[in-house]
């Protein structure tokens, strides 16, 4: 069973206990998290080291995505779904706000 948050985070970085935050390199391509980028976005690992991850995101509340770097404590695990990143891999094309192909589209 995941111990991922189902809900946005709602604790700062900085406020974070040490404990709580997974190092880094824990994560894996594909992992859904919380990145924290003025505010906790929904995102995906596309990469990890030792340092920090790299990840695919919502910077705002449309559909679109953004790719960044970042360190542990701005990262947390996700549990809960969010199309506009955890579909992405499925295909090109435009998806509905739940993640459903529209018709005609390439999806």
């Amino acid at each position: 069973m995941s111990t991922a948050p189902t809900s946005t985070p709602t604790i700062a970085p900085p406020q974070r206990d040490p404990a709580d935050v997974a190092p880094a390199d824990s994560y894996h391509p594909s992992d859904r998290v919380w990145v924290y980028r003025d505010g906790w976005r929904a995102g995906v690992i596309e990469a990890a080291s030792p340092r920090a991850v790299t990840v695919t995101y919502r910077p705002g509340a449309h559909l679109g995505t953004g790719v960044d770097t970042f360190t542990a404590p701005y990262v947390t695990a996700r549990s809960s779904e969010d199309p506009a990143v955890d579909r992405r891999h499925i295909g090109r094309g435009m998806y509905t706000p739940t993640g459903l192909p529209l018709r005609h589209s390439a999806a």
